[in-house]
């Protein structure tokens, strides 16, 4: 549980986002939403309310570094302090270009996903340390990763890269913090979020790439955002006091086998 904690989520307007922002609230945490789609995030404010926990909007671009320090301010001063960052804003290719193969790839969609998914995390981390770092509530960091770090998808160069880059930054950050602070990241596969449809929908066969998506993986579905939010809160937890460093996969099986279900 994740009673009185106060947590941070960003890219907290839908998908894994969003459910893990709500289930924080479910679990007895206060949490500062944030994304850089005030509507969305707007909602979900409301939905964690509805769950019976206080919640705060705090727009923010990851991006960029003024915005993020006034970010982790603004959620230290609503509520005493940060305890949990769980870092989870991100963007694929496929949200800014259909041109996506690695000879093909416009250098500011690039440079647009390693901002956003990469620095981002970084910035994230080093402007909420300081408040982590006072904090007597078991503080943790949670990052957003993805299979995507671990094996390649076509049309996804610059977002493999940067979760891959993710993967690595979370090992750091637990060396760096050590012992106060926990640092975890976990590696989703195909969950059922705006962000993978955006994905899906840019293919020239989307039938035959969500086929293909689902038919590496051992539990032949999409994931739910809830079921990530689970692990994301399990791994924010005092429940998971003794992990850090770790990547945790969440991907149906995928990495378990070399197969492809008929």
């Amino acid at each position: 549980m994740l009673d009185e904690k106060v947590c941070v989520v960003t890219g907290a307007g839908s998908g894994i986002g969003r459910a893990t922002a709500v289930e924080m609230g479910r679990q007895g945490a206060r949490v500062v939403v944030s994304d850089i789609d005030q509507a969305s995030a707007e909602e979900t404010v409301s939905l964690v309310r509805e769950a019976g926990a206080a919640a705060e909007l705090a727009r923010c671009d990851v991006s960029d570094a003024d915005q993020v320090r006034s970010l982790m301010d603004a959620a230290a001063g609503a509520f005493g302090g940060i305890d949990v960052l769980h870092n989870n804003a991100g963007i694929n290719d496929a949200l800014l270009s259909d041109r996506l193969a690695v000879h093909e790839l416009d250098e500011g969609v690039w440079d647009r996903v390693i901002a956003v998914n990469l620095r981002g995390v970084f910035l994230c981390t080093k402007y909420a340390a300081p408040h982590l770092l006072r904090s007597m509530r078991g503080p943790s960091i949670v990052n957003a990763s993805s299979m995507g770090g671990m094996t390649a998808y076509p049309g996804a160069v610059a977002y493999c890269a940067t979760k891959a880059g993710v993967l690595l930054l979370t090992k750091s950050t637990a060396v760096d913090l050590a012992p106060a602070v926990r640092c975890n990241c976990y590696c989703p596969s195909v969950i059922d979020t705006p962000m993978v449809q955006r994905y899906t929908d840019a293919a020239d066969d989307k039938e035959a790439l969500e086929r293909e998506l689902v038919g590496a993986q051992l539990l032949p579905r999409l994931g739910d955002p809830a079921e990530v939010a689970e692990l994301v809160c399990f791994l924010a937890s005092d429940r998971a006091s003794f992990i850090t460093g770790a990547a945790y996969m969440i991907d149906g099986g995928t990495m378990a086998w070399r197969g492809v279900s008929q």
